[in-house]
């Protein structure tokens, strides 16, 4: 019992302590994105304490960090700029209820036709988009009001601070883990900035990020189809964005933790956190990869976690921002740096040769539209492209072999499947001038995917029909059947219907004759 309570002690103080990183972190990031959505810091300030509380207690697996992201950022922009906030605040309402009823039709299982370098695209283009985001911390206003690159004394000390917060993090767990290496990173380089009177960047330059709680507040917009027709197009490209950033984000915190996850539960609790955040003046968010392996990767673990992230958040926007806008940005961009590094699968690069050639081009594509583009469009492309290979790959498997009966009956013995990518393939393997007047078909190694697979078969059919000869199915399993059923007066054929078969069972010696039974258009087999 003491043993059981020690370990839930030492967890609880783990989950804290993440959470404290996690919230050390977030600061500059939603106060940037909330730049580049062209809205107030504290906008994006509650989107990401909103966000990350109500996923951390609902979601669909302990250990994920939400907030607002840079992904939703640059969607979101636009829409500001051409009707302004409130229009923001409206769209991530509808966000959230789109978000909701994907999760209650359970869409978020479809997270599984993601192919594996797909995923691993996805991780490596977000670990380069997370690298050069912080590159923007290295620019400096001009007079001109102009950023330019760092230069001189500025730039060496930026440096020094990153790579002192680097070291820190690799080699501080060989020595302890009583506190997240991050955490105490960020607490020695402060210390180090303060009390050395060192000239540098600090959270404070961005922005203030002093507030108070957030207020319930409906949007002030037209409640009309004018609204609906603005805010529509923008809600459903930033549900997709978000979900699919989040159920990507939870496999992946699923495979490091060994854990499993639940995706409709996830989509529910992102949609919950965003109609709430539309009330209550945030910019709406989604998980965050970078924050959340920073938690993992502290010993984040549990909710609370998320929920410490959260509150540390608001406890800094109501009462410690003096304190915390004198953090380095340096000492968070080595923190973000360190992500960077434990993010990427370096082992892409040792396997990329041993892969098959088309794994490998997705997985370059995938990473290369996620830094050019965003990380959805990255996924569907990626998604499609193997969607592509995968039948190319399938049409080219089926062939027949052939063989004659006694009776002068042709078997044609199909091995592959039949869909709409092998049809023309399909086409070329019969000779239905040459062929006897009795042909059968056997599916024994062969299923018909899809519409095109019947309209094949009719076509074939039609063929052997003008010939003046018949044709027979044998061997469907009992898919293929159901897809006859559906096809109705399409298919005009006749079936053999196929034997019982059985293990240990004794059946009557008949039981295993093939029975002819011939369709009229209005049958189905």
């Amino acid at each position: 019992m003491f043993q059981l309570v020690s370990k839930a002690s030492a967890n609880a103080r783990v989950d804290l302590l993440s959470g404290l990183t996690v919230a050390l972190a977030l600061v500059p990031e939603a106060v940037a994105f909330a730049f580049v959505a062209g809205v107030h810091p504290l906008v994006g300030l509650y989107a990401a304490f909103m966000v990350g509380l109500i996923t951390a207690v609902f979601g669909g697996r302990p250990g994920m960090i939400s907030g607002a992201t840079g992904a939703l950022a640059v969607v979101m922009v636009t829409l500001v700029a051409q009707h302004g906030v409130e229009y923001l605040f409206a769209t991530v309402v509808l966000m959230g209820i789109l978000q909701v009823i994907a999760g209650a039709l359970h869409l978020g299982k479809f997270i599984r036709l993601v192919p594996h370098p797909v995923m691993l695209g996805f991780v490596n283009g977000l670990a380069i988009v997370i690298f050069l985001a912080q590159l923007g911390q290295f620019k400096v206003e001009d007079v001109t009001g102009q950023l330019q690159w760092m230069t001189g004394e500025p730039l060496y000390l930026m440096l020094g601070l990153v790579l002192v917060t680097m070291a820190i993090i690799k080699y501080l767990p060989k020595f302890t883990t009583l506190i997240p290496a991050p955490l105490a990173a960020i607490a020695v380089v402060s210390l180090v900035v303060i009390y050395g009177g060192l000239d540098t960047r600090t959270v404070g330059d961005m922005a203030s990020i002093a507030g108070g709680l957030p207020e319930f507040h409906i949007p002030s917009v037209p409640l009309n189809l004018d609204t609906l027709y603005i805010i529509l197009p923008y809600a459903v490209i930033l549900a997709a964005i978000g979900l699919i950033e989040s159920l990507l984000t939870l496999t992946l915190v699923a495979e490091l933790t060994e854990t499993r996850g639940r995706a409709s539960q996830e989509c529910m609790a992102q949609g919950a956190a965003n109609i709430a955040t539309g009330f209550f003046g945030g910019m709406g968010g989604c998980a965050m990869i970078g924050q959340s392996m920073i938690n993992v990767n502290s010993g984040g673990r549990g909710r609370l976690a998320g929920i410490a992230a959260a509150l540390f958040l608001l406890s800094f926007i109501l009462f410690a921002s003096p304190l915390i806008e004198q953090i380095p940005l340096a000492a968070l961009v080595g923190v973000m740096f360190m992500v960077v590094i434990g993010t990427f699968e370096w082992s892409s690069f040792r396997i990329l040769t041993k892969i098959p050639r088309t794994d490998a081009f997705v997985l370059i594509l995938v990473s290369g539209v996620t830094v050019i583009s965003d990380l959805a469009i990255a996924v569907v492309v990626g998604v499609i492209v193997s969607a592509l290979v995968f039948a190319w790959k399938a049409a080219k498997r089926i062939d027949v072999s052939t063989e004659m009966l006694p009776n002068g009956s042709k078997v044609y013995r199909l091995h592959g499947p039949l869909f709409f990518g092998s049809i023309a393939s399909f086409k070329e393997l019969f000779d239905p001038k040459n062929d006897p007047d009795d042909v059968v078909i056997d599916f024994v190694e062969s299923r018909v995917w899809d519409h095109s697979g019947l309209e094949a078969i009719d076509a074939l059919a039609d063929r052997y029909l003008k010939a003046g000869k018949q044709l027979h199915l044998r061997h469907l399993s009992p898919d293929c059947q159901v897809l006859l059923e559906k096809a109705g007066d399409m298919v005009e054929i006749n079936v053999i219907e196929d034997p019982l078969y059985g293990v240990g069972v004794d059946y009557p010696q008949d039981a295993d004759k093939k029975v002819s039974s011939h369709i009229s258009p209005s049958q189905t087999s």
